[in-house]
């Protein structure tokens, strides 16, 4: 039955104004494109992908409406498959945030908000809310495309086997890498300022005990910009996600309870717990950091000036250095080693690295140790920092002694793309889909949404 009324819109090929029009009134806005499932995908979807490709800067090989008509086929199955999964779940926080950074995104290389709206030929509140849903929609298909490879993994022998069968050819050439090690000073807080930032969170706890709202005083005063503009809100996170001090003040809140002022690596917290599911928490917080005296940053600075003297003159080996005095502790105990966040490996490409560091050490050698520079932790606190080349090599082929984690992620994102296109063919082979005949000579990579 289901498949006799898509056949139906089918031939019929267009959408049409509703009931409120004549038969004379009737007007052609749409076209059927394609269906999955019980889901049709329209012209107007391919054409509103293209002019916001366009507007974000991202362009796509080949024939643009066949490459946009593909992803979208691809987006309809696994947004099926999501909608039936009751862990994936998109909050309107996620919303917020992707359609503020387009919305950021559209301002900076288009220009402001008129430019925006004369770019896009509505207001910016019309595309906003056009933009909403598919913005939903993508951020379900994302989970559900995690959620598909997220236990795929390769093995030491696995990886050794896909090196040697690549050709020469395919053997990658690896980039000049550098590897490098730091030491970080964070400046004193004066009792003062300590103080003065926990008698404020007090005065905003009992503002709103007294009918204020949180949200309100968050987006005025919190300096988290990832959370400030969203009232404090944050999504649901585990214990572990969490700074371990923040993270036991809020999973003893109870719903709506305000704790009291938090010390945390980040600063000072107050905390609204907004709800509860199983071992992760919503919640909305407040965060003040306390300001930094000049006087200080000037003795944070001269005395990691002294240390990197030290270093150089041999009076104290740099890996003792590290760990007795800098207040980095993810580096500290391996004698400051730096590793990325994303891939865990020690190597960087000069791009990869932090803009303050890249300053710095284009002009190094091995084995030197930098000047102290001011810059920001991961936490967004101002340091002082010294740095230390510890290795860096030439491009070349790439090799398993030198590169096996890279040859590895190499790997596994095949093993990925392949253990995902072996879904959707699964899940095309159980639905129906029709592409009408007007894309019948798209060059689809999988053919077989051509049935």
């Amino acid at each position: 039955m289901l498949r006799n009324v898509i056949k139906s819109v089918l031939l019929l090929g267009t959408i049409v104004l509703g009931p409120k029009m004549s038969v004379g009134q009737d007007k052609v806005i749409d076209q059927i494109l394609a269906v999955v499932g019980s889901n049709p995908i329209l012209k107007s979807d391919i054409e509103t992908t293209a002019i916001n490709n366009q507007a974000q800067g991202i362009s796509v090989a080949g024939d643009s409406k066949c490459v946009i008509l593909e992803q979208l086929l691809e987006q309809k199955l696994l947004l099926a498959e999501a909608e039936l999964d009751t862990l994936i779940v998109v909050s309107d926080n996620q919303i917020n945030q992707q359609m503020d950074r387009r919305m950021n995104y559209f301002i900076e290389h288009i220009g402001s908000e008129k430019e925006v709206e004369k770019y896009f030929s509505k207001p910016i509140v019309q595309l906003k809310a056009e933009m909403s849903e598919t913005i939903k929609e993508q951020l379900k298909t994302e989970q559900m495309q995690a959620k598909i490879i997220s236990k795929v993994t390769v093995t030491p022998s696995e990886v050794r086997q896909y090196f040697r069968q690549l050709s020469s050819k395919e053997i990658p050439e690896i980039g000049s890498e550098l590897e490098y090690a730091q030491i970080t000073m964070l400046p004193a807080i004066t009792e003062k300022q300590d103080l003065e930032v926990k008698a404020k969170l007090r005065d905003f706890k009992k503002r709103i005990d007294n009918g204020d709202n949180f949200a309100t005083l968050a987006i005025m005063y919190s300096e988290d910009p990832g959370s400030a503009k969203y009232g404090g809100e944050m999504d649901y996170v585990g214990r572990a996600m969490l700074d371990p001090t923040f993270a036991t003040e809020a999973f003893n809140l109870k719903p709506n309870q305000i704790s009291k002022v938090v010390r945390s690596e980040f600063g000072y917290h107050i905390i609204q717990l907004i709800d509860r599911k199983g071992e992760k928490i919503k919640c909305r917080h407040i965060l003040l950091r306390p300001k930094i005296d000049p006087k200080e940053l000037e003795i944070a600075k001269n005395r990691i000036d002294s240390i990197a003297d030290f270093v150089r003159k041999g009076k104290i080996a740099w890996e003792q250095a590290s760990y007795l005095y800098s207040s980095d502790k993810n580096t500290r105990n391996n004698g400051g080693l730096v590793t990325s966040q994303r891939t865990g490996s020690s190597k960087f490409e000069l791009p990869d690295l932090d803009p303050d560091v890249s300053k710095e050490i284009v002009k190094m050698n091995i084995g030197e140790t930098s000047r102290p520079f001011l810059t920001l932790d991961d936490k967004q606190r101002e340091v002082y920092k010294v740095i230390k080349l510890n290795n860096k090599t030439k491009s070349h082929k790439a090799n398993l002694q030198e590169d096996y984690q890279k040859i590895s992620e190499m790997f596994l994102a095949k093993k990925k793309e392949d253990i995902y296109r072996k879904w959707i063919a699964k899940q095309q082979a159980k639905t129906y889909i029709h592409v009408d005949d007007s894309y019948a000579n798209c060059n689809f990579k999988l053919k077989s949404w051509k049935k």
